[in-house]
């Protein structure tokens, strides 16, 4: 996706999107005020990577939360919705064999931030010859399957 994607994806959900002047993070998401607030100075891949993480909590309706545990399920929960809609796993495939597993390169050539990167590699797993994205409990259920040599 690039970034007039997600602002229209932003516009389709009834949010607006504001630039602010945060010190302590590069973006917000506030679900009462339907409103996602970002940091001013930020490169373009780290402006995809925040406005993608803040619609994923958009799209689950995350609501701040005092206790830890919730939290970190909220935030690991949107930026893997953001990395899966921001890489394409056959871009992704070509950049790990292009670069050869470095991460900051592939992020450079997948046009996204490094953390992007690296969640999108946590959704992956590698049995044997057989990459699954996304993969959950049970036979037959993951996003993709790829046999690998």
């Amino acid at each position: 996706m690039i970034v007039q994607d997600l602002y229209d994806f932003a516009a389709a959900m009834g949010l607006t999107i504001e630039w602010w002047p945060l010190k302590k993070r590069n973006g917000e998401y506030r679900h009462d005020l339907k409103r996602i607030r970002l940091r001013h100075g930020m490169t373009e891949r780290l402006i995809r990577w925040t406005l993608a993480h803040e619609l994923g909590h958009a799209a689950f309706g995350d609501q701040p939360s005092y206790f830890g545990p919730a939290s970190a399920k909220m935030e690991r929960r949107a930026s893997e919705w953001a990395a899966l809609r921001l890489i394409n796993l056959d871009a992704y495939r070509e950049a790990e064999m292009l670069r050869d597993g470095h991460l900051a390169s592939m992020a450079h050539d997948l046009g996204v931030a490094l953390e992007c990167v690296e969640v999108y590699q946590s959704l992956l797993l590698r049995l044997g010859d057989v990459t699954y994205l996304d993969p959950k409990m049970g036979a037959g259920q993951w996003a993709f399957r790829c046999e690998v040599a």
